[in-house]
């Protein structure tokens, strides 16, 4: 008798797909309205460019695979992907380089290798991983949230950066635009400065840029509510953020005035999107509790290793890609005890 065998993500019937990915959205929106306050509209437009994207391009490939088209869409994955994308890279990108991470995330990330549940790697990082790679300087170049609010581009001179590269008159690109926590410390360092010193500049907060550590905080909380309604569980953020935080308190105990304090690293950079919303992601991560576990340490210390000694200042979509990697092996060695048996699964 044949059996039908379904792709993950494998859930209770009782709360589909879509009611899943429609309260991961429903997370996001806190940390997207922080950072339209901190660093203008820009979000607003890639998020629409990206959405849009995505729902076309899933769209017409299912159209030339011969698959339904309506399922496909509205179970939201799509738009988590391009949502995910959006919130990572800067929010003054030009437009056709967040069309083309979202066409790259969705086309050959996740539908050539059969759509959702079959893709190996996290579609939102590999699209996120494309656009830095070949596109450096652009997506390094962030709007400094010192800029004073009444010069800080409104919608249409947000639509003009985004679609025509042009800036507001009477500034520059190099007064728009501003250093992230992590760049500023990475490239003070490298100038001789020490840590101490670093941070008493006016341009940190508490322990790090204040409107980053406003996302960061709204970002936890929303990944703590996820966890709350079990959309997520808590085993990969919290190996996460403790491998990471582990490390940056050793050696920040071994040199202070070299490496900063663990907390540094929770509330710089892509560390709460991708501890709750990226490395969580249903289809690529761990699927057994330990692998789980074992899945998102070793990410925490890859970001760990490559924020200190790689090219790199933040790492969070390379860790999280190269974890995705891993995972086959990680699921195969970490099979769960079944009951009657004395051994795990697996070898």
């Amino acid at each position: 008798m044949p059996f039908q065998v379904l792709s993950s993500p494998h859930d209770h019937p009782a709360r589909p797909v879509n009611r899943l990915m429609l309260q991961v959205l429903l997370a996001l929106i806190p940390a997207i309205a922080i950072i339209t306050w901190f660093f203008g509209f820009g979000l607003l437009i890639n998020l629409t460019l990206a959405s849009a994207t995505a729902l076309l391009a899933e769209a017409a490939v299912l159209r030339l695979r011969r698959r339904p088209v309506r399922p496909a869409l509205f179970d939201l994955s799509a738009l988590v992907s391009a949502w995910l994308l959006a919130i990572a890279v800067p929010t003054i990108l030009p437009w056709w380089m967040v069309v083309l991470g979202s066409l790259f995330a969705i086309v050959v990330v996740k539908q050539l290798y059969g759509g959702l549940g079959y893709n190996p790697f996290n579609p939102a990082m590999a699209g996120y991983l494309l656009l830095l790679i070949s596109y450096p300087m652009e997506m390094t170049q962030r709007l400094s949230p010192s800029i004073p609010r009444e010069h800080m581009p409104d919608l249409l001179q947000s639509l003009q950066i985004s679609f025509l590269r042009v800036i507001p008159p009477g500034t520059t690109w190099d007064a728009l635009t501003g250093a992230t926590p992590l760049d500023e410390l990475r490239t003070k360092l490298a100038m001789g400065l020490r840590v101490d010193q670093i941070h008493s500049g006016s341009f940190w907060g508490h322990l790090t840029g204040q409107p980053w550590e406003w996302v960061s905080l709204a970002l936890f909380i929303s990944g703590l509510w996820l966890i709350y309604r079990r959309v997520i569980s808590w085993h990969i953020p919290l190996a996460f953020l403790g491998s990471l935080s582990a490390l940056a308190f050793l050696f920040f105990l071994l040199d202070p005035q070299r490496y900063p304090v663990g907390f540094f690293h929770l509330v710089s950079g892509g560390t709460m999107l991708g501890a709750f919303f990226i490395a969580t992601d249903p289809v690529t991560a761990s699927t057994t509790p330990l692998g789980r576990l074992i899945y998102a340490a070793a990410i925490g210390v890859i970001v760990f290793a490559i924020r200190s000694w790689g090219g790199y200042p933040d790492a969070v979509a390379f860790a999280v890609v190269l974890m995705n990697m891993a995972v086959p092996m990680i699921d195969h060695y970490t099979q769960p005890r079944v009951t009657g048996h004395k051994r795990r699964l697996g070898p």
